[in-house]
């Protein structure tokens, strides 16, 4: 068996000696033989391919613990782990670069010059559709919280709901000014543990897109593929981007909008809240909110089987955000109701010295 000594085997595998000895010591790259004597470690030229392995390994951030999972598994097994592990990256650097969007509008913010008070008349609706046996979204509009959470596994109902509940709580609370960042961060920690208690099992979750209304902005937290378009002057953006394997192929060039509607992973989450999940990085986004805005908040129910063009025609004939969810899941039904379908619609209005729900 041919021998590299430590230094000839570390220029061949751009490993330096220092690395080599620390992954002798981990057990990950064992050196082929060392000398009683010296204590010098030889490695063999066969154990160059998985030496260089470990050093691209090592460049893409992987941890050492992972990769020496990796390097135990096929060539098969290895790039599926490894394609898993950097979807988990792109999903955590997508969520930080929301983050310091968000920071960079929330110490860019100068209030609205005009006294002009605004509040929100919403609702929401929810509906099992025509396939599953019961439904486990949840959806709650109120004076300052919207959201919608779309639940799955055997819990996926008590989570959904834990999820919203731990916010519907600020309803009844003033919001102090300056700490939407804070107030948010908040909300998602609560929103995770409660969670965590209400379905405990790993494979047990929810997703949860949610706003709180400021009196004049919106605060935005979003975790998953649930959605939140806002219409205004008649064009319909959306204000979400799903957190799924399928979007993240398409933010990559390897899939198009189109190929994605029948993808097999289409609703395989990159995050969302779970009882055996790590920390989240969500989504967070501050919205400027002018007269005549309409928020829809939605699970994919709605979003998979009714185009935005149509849930922009829908939204725009509507009244009011009564009419307005009706309409929208009636849509979802009419579509073949594969999923639970859940939305919530808010319009920012001037206040008049009185809320109306309607």
């Amino acid at each position: 068996m041919e021998m590299l000594t430590i230094g000839a085997f570390a220029n061949a595998c751009r490993l330096s000696p220092k690395a080599l000895r620390l992954y002798d010591e981990l057990e990950l790259l064992r050196p082929a033989r060392v000398d009683p004597e010296t204590g010098y470690r030889y490695y063999a030229v066969a154990q160059l391919e998985q030496a260089r392995l470990v050093a691209w390994l090592r460049r893409i951030g992987m941890p050492l613990a992972r990769i020496r999972r990796v390097c135990a598994l096929d060539d098969a097994s290895a790039a599926q782990e490894i394609r898993s592990y950097w979807a988990r990256v792109e999903a955590q650097t997508a969520g930080r670069r929301e983050l310091v969007a968000f920071l960079v509008n929330h110490l860019s913010y100068t209030p609205r010059k005009d006294t002009a008070m605004l509040e929100l008349r919403y609702s929401a609706l929810s509906d099992t559709g025509l396939v599953r046996p019961a439904n486990q979204d949840t959806a709650h509009a109120g004076a300052r919280v919207l959201a919608v959470a779309d639940g799955f596994g055997t819990n996926g109902a008590p989570a959904s709901t834990a999820a919203v509940e731990a916010l519907k709580s600020l309803d009844g609370e003033p919001l102090p000014g300056g700490s939407v960042l804070n107030l948010l961060e908040d909300a998602v920690r609560g929103a995770a543990r409660a969670v965590q208690d209400a379905a405990p099992g790993k494979d047990d979750g929810t997703t949860l897109t949610a706003m709180v209304w400021t009196g004049s902005q919106l605060g935005l937290v979003h975790i998953g593929d649930s959605r939140a378009y806002l219409l205004r002057d008649g064009e319909l953006f959306r204000i979400t981007h799903d957190h799924t394997m399928v979007q993240s192929m398409i933010d990559e060039g390897r899939l198009t909008p189109e190929e994605a509607v029948a993808h097999p992973q289409r609703a395989l989450l990159l995050q969302a809240l779970t009882g055996g999940a790590d920390s989240v990085v969500p989504d967070l986004r501050l919205c400027d909110a002018l007269p005549g805005d309409r928020y829809l908040l939605c699970s994919d129910g709605l979003s998979t089987v009714v185009a935005d063009e149509e849930l922009r025609r829908l939204l725009g004939s509507a009244p009011a955000p009564d009419a307005a969810v009706r309409s929208l899941v009636e849509a979802a039904i009419d579509a073949g109701g594969p999923d639970n379908v859940s939305c919530v619609v808010a319009d920012v209005v001037e206040a008049d010295g009185g809320r109306r729900l309607g």
